[in-house]
């Protein structure tokens, strides 16, 4: 994918995050968090398979 892609789910401070879901977020759904910060354990297949799993539902 040409942009990262920005999902609270997929933060590396999700699990401590006070703002969680509650940031702006543009017509994506990409979240605008000035803590944001991509939890590298979490791969681009592993994104995308759960964004078509989710879209099918």
């Amino acid at each position: 994918m040409g942009t990262e892609k920005k999902y609270c789910a997929i933060c590396a401070w999700r699990v401590s995050c006070q703002k969680r879901f509650s940031v702006a977020t543009d017509a994506q759904g990409f979240v605008h968090c000035p803590d944001y910060s991509r939890d590298l354990s979490i791969k681009d297949n592993d994104i995308d398979e759960a964004v078509k799993k989710d879209q099918q539902s």
